[in-house]
């Protein structure tokens, strides 16, 4: 259920340590100084990932940074904090199954601003094995490889 909007953040890595299986969108609880830092940028999915804490699902381990213009001495402040998702409760029903199975777990793959809301962009996924990933990188490779030669053999056609 990927959403449409303005990518603030996107975890890179989240696609290449891992399968996405189902994709959810997910309001997140966030304080105001957080907004700001994630507009600025200040974001870091690193070891990131979703649990169910008591019936409700939390994203942990997502590093949001200070705000450039927020006082030191403002408030205790915790970079990597629990923030708690927004979902109905059928949807925590069905991620809660999905993530009951053996291997399987659910990791942040973006922030977008939706109407004005900040949106968490995650996946339910199994995590790729060492070859999996090398053959990811060698098709990426491919890719890029192809789509430069053909390039060079329309310029080649546009310049005779």
């Amino acid at each position: 259920m990927k959403g449409k909007g303005l990518l603030l953040a996107k975890n890179r890595k989240a696609m290449f340590n891992h399968t996405l299986l189902e994709r959810y969108s997910a309001g997140i609880v966030l304080k105001g100084y957080e907004v700001k830092a994630i507009r600025e940028g200040k974001v870091d999915f690193e070891g990131s990932y979703i649990k169910l804490i008591s019936g409700v699902l939390h994203v942990t381990g997502l590093y949001i940074g200070r705000y450039s213009k927020q006082s030191e001495t403002s408030e205790k402040f915790d970079e990597k904090r629990s923030r708690p998702l927004l979902l109905n409760k059928k949807e925590v029903a069905d991620i809660t199954r999905e993530l009951s199975e053996k291997g399987k777990t659910a990791v942040p793959t973006a922030l977008v601003m939706q109407h004005g809301k900040i949106k968490l962009e995650f996946a339910v996924v199994k995590g790729k094995k060492e070859f999996e990933k090398k053959q990811t990188a060698k098709d990426r490779q491919i890719k890029i490889d192809l789509a430069k030669e053909s390039k060079e053999i329309k310029r080649s056609v546009w310049t005779q």
